[in-house]
């Protein structure tokens, strides 16, 4: 891994300037979202139905605003896997954070449903973020998008996360994701930002799929 600690602005420029490969980003992100809506239809259905059955009472789809590029907030989307008030439970369970940095995260977080343990540790629980990738807020890889209390923590360093279109998934997710820390999540975001390709873009997409079927870093 580079050991650069600032992304130099001469390449920044360059990724950024890049339409070529913007042009073909986004030609895939149509793509893929597309393909995933319609290929997984059926895993939507059964998994609304089952979160539905737990807690009839809670909305299918939960919206979060999170900070996309150049520090646009907007709302993510995503299968519920949290009772309905989990938001207000979060400051009782901040002592309890098994990460580093500006994230939390917790093995047994006691606010995740039955259904949520299985939909997380598959990741299941991200696939409405297509609709994301389709409104062009998100793109299939790229930095996580990062919460506004997380992003208020952040260093001048860390804010280089938000140079570019936030992703569904990144080097972060297929090199360990919730087993590896927040400042080596931000070293991986950075690497893929300096690298990136379409080429990358694609093995990234694949060791995604691949880790869908075993799935160990997820929580």
């Amino acid at each position: 891994m580079e050991t650069t600690k600032y992304i130099k602005s001469s390449t920044l420029t360059a990724i950024n300037d890049s339409k070529g490969y913007l042009f073909m980003k986004r030609l895939l992100d149509i793509f893929g979202a597309l393909v995933g809506l319609v290929l997984l239809s059926p895993v939507f259905l059964i998994v609304s139905l089952a979160i539905k059955f737990e807690d009839p009472h809670g909305n299918v789809i939960f919206k979060q605003i999170r900070v996309g590029k150049n520090g646009q907030n907007f709302y993510i989307y995503k299968f519920r896997s949290m009772v309905t008030n989990a938001e207000q439970l979060l400051d009782e369970l901040l002592d309890e954070n098994e990460t580093t940095g500006a994230m939390f995260k917790m093995k047994k977080d006691p606010r995740v449903t039955k259904i949520g343990h299985f939909i997380r540790k598959t990741s299941i629980d991200e696939l409405p973020q297509f609709i994301n990738v389709l409104k062009g807020n998100m793109s299939l890889v790229g930095p996580r998008p990062p919460l506004p209390r997380e992003v208020d923590e952040y260093s001048d360093y860390d804010m280089q996360r938000l140079l570019v279109t936030p992703g569904c998934t990144g080097l972060w997710q297929i090199s360990g994701r919730s087993n590896v820390g927040f400042d080596k999540m931000v070293e991986y975001d950075l690497e893929y930002i300096r690298k990136r390709s379409v080429i990358q873009d694609l093995k990234i997409i694949i060791m995604t799929i691949v880790q869908l079927f075993w799935s160990k870093g997820a929580y």
